[in-house]
Formats: structure tokens, sequence, C-alpha cells
């Protein structure tokens, strides 16, 4: 495959200043530059290096002024090259394959410090990573120090591999991304959790919010029934709803005013105006109503160790 001309680097045009500073800013985005390595990446240019029998292989991302190498095979401590010097730098304004079978032959590249100096490159073939964006941020490619060119195989791979690349970017943005919202969502959960104690120690309202489905939705207290634990998870019964939330007994029981509620088991917390009947070892508490047959009545156990303090708020002692 002969060298795709693509001209040097010189004084870019208005437009392509633009796409550049949009491709910069789509880059900016993954957060990828200057990260440590992961093994994902460097099993990919392994199997590059693999597939296209070549001593070194790369996955090489560009900003404005280097290539760095997020992976690498072969080309042991060196992490970055100035951008005007890159190979990559021009397979990044394609779509496809960029092949370069003899550098020393070639005009482009002949002059080149990569070609003259370490580490003699004289053959180079890469395929650019396009994000879903349209935007090419580097490349996975396949460097020897001798001239050859790519079978139609090893080609497909490349491109394979690259999709590979992109899609494992993807995942990591995503990722990132689902832990600053998630994060986001934590700190107004906790803002919101202390207006309402505010609220209530003031006089106010009583309320408690709780994250569901990426949502914080504002519960009354007023309106929970009863409390049950489930492993790592707190089930709040509220009216004719089940909150489902990632919290301790401990940690809720903080949330809910004192004097209307009582942990009377290691997974239960009740609305003392909910308990309809005390038997020895069980509460009869009113877990909801029925326009058609009346109230739902559901036994709770009594802990031994809540036993008392639940009588003795009862004046039951």
């Amino acid at each position: 495959m002969p060298t795709k001309q693509i001209s040097s680097r010189r004084t870019k045009s208005k437009p392509a200043r633009l796409e550049e500073a949009k491709r910069l800013a789509v880059l900016e985005t993954y957060q990828i530059m200057d990260t440590p390595p992961e093994s994902v990446f460097d099993d990919l240019v392994r199997l590059a290096a693999f597939i296209c029998d070549t001593p070194i292989s790369l996955v090489s991302l560009l900003d404005g002024q280097r290539q760095w190498f997020k992976a690498k095979t072969g080309l042991p401590g060196v992490q970055s090259t100035p951008r005007d010097i890159a190979f990559c730098d021009y397979t990044i304004q394609a779509d496809s394959l960029y092949e370069v079978e003899d550098a020393l032959a070639d005009p482009l590249f002949q002059e080149n410090e990569l070609v003259t100096g370490e580490p003699h490159i004289r053959f180079y073939a890469g395929f650019p990573l396009i994000t879903p964006e349209g935007q090419a941020l580097g490349t996975i490619c396949a460097i020897d120090q001798v001239p050859r060119r790519l079978n139609a195989a090893q080609r497909e791979a490349l491109r394979i591999l690259a999709r590979e690349v992109v899609a494992h970017l993807e995942l990591r943005r995503m990722h990132r991304q689902l832990e600053e919202e998630k994060a986001k969502l934590e700190g107004l959960l906790r803002m919101a959790n202390d207006a309402a104690e505010s609220l209530y120690l003031n006089g106010g309202q009583n309320e408690i919010f709780i994250k569901q489905d990426h949502k914080l939705v504002r519960v009354k207290t007023s309106d929970i029934r009863y409390v049950e634990a489930l492993g790592d998870y707190v089930n709040i019964y509220s009216g004719r709803e089940r909150y489902t939330v990632y919290s301790t007994m401990k940690e809720l029981e903080t949330k809910l005013p004192s004097r209307e509620f009582a942990r009377v088991h290691r997974k239960y917390i009740v609305r003392l105006d909910r308990i309809i009947s005390i038997e020895s070892d069980a509460l009869i508490v009113e877990a909801g109503r029925n326009a058609d047959q009346g109230s739902t009545l559901l036994p709770v156990p009594i802990g031994n160790s809540f036993k008392a303090a639940l009588l003795n708020r009862l004046n039951l002692v």
C-alpha cells in the first residue's frame, strides 16, 4: 500500500483550527492523558504487535503539543514524543488505515528524527481512534525497524483493535461520569437530610430524603409505618409505597424522630402509633389499610435487648 500523501503540518486555516479545538475538547472529556497504565490497553497493544508481527505497538493519544502513549510494547523508557514529529499526527487526519512501507524512502518522513534516530522507524501502520462524536483522539499503531507492508487480514485486525480501544475509552468515560453523578447525588442527599433535620429540630415538618432510581425522593416520617433491614439494604414502608435504600438500620434510625419510632429488633424499626397489640415475643403492627379489607396486620418480632425499653416507652412496665 503506498503512503497516503497528507501534507505536513503548516499554519492551519480557521476551519481546521476550529475542528482541532473540538477534537481537543472531546479528548478532555475522557480525562485519559497522563493516567497510569491499564491492563486492558496493554493487552490490546500486545495483541496488535502479535497480529502485525512487529516489535513495537502503541496506543497513542494526541493533545495540542505531543503524542502520549497510553499503552506501548517494545518502546521502553519513552512515554511521549513531540506531536510535530509524530507519524500518528497524519493518521488522525483520515478515517482509515495510514501505512508507511519504508520511511527512509518517503520524502515526508526520511528526515524525521524518529527515522534517523531512535527508534529508527522504517515501517508504520496506524488506525485512528474515532469517538462516537467523530473525533480522532489518537491511534493504535504497529511499528517496525525494517520495511514491510501488512496483508489484508492484518489491516482488518488493526481496524477491529482500534474499535476495541475506543469501546474501552467509552466505558472508562461513562464509569467516571457515573461516579461523578453518584457523588453529586449523595452530596445533595446529605444536604437535603441536613435541611430536613434542621426543620425538625426547629419545630418544622419532619422529612427524610432517600435516593431512588437516581432521584431524590422526599418522604414524610409521619407516613412511615415500619422499616425492615435486608442485608446491606433497608426497606422503608410508607403509605402504599416501599422504598429500598442502601443504608444501615443505625444510620436510618438517626434520621427518624425518636419520640415517634422505636427499634424493636435488629431488623425492624416501627412507628409507635402503628402498634396494635403486643404478644410475648412479637408486636402486631398495622402495615397498611385496604379499602375492601380494612387494616393489614403484620407480626414483627421483638428482640430481647429491645423489649424492656419498648414496654417502658409504652408505659407498660
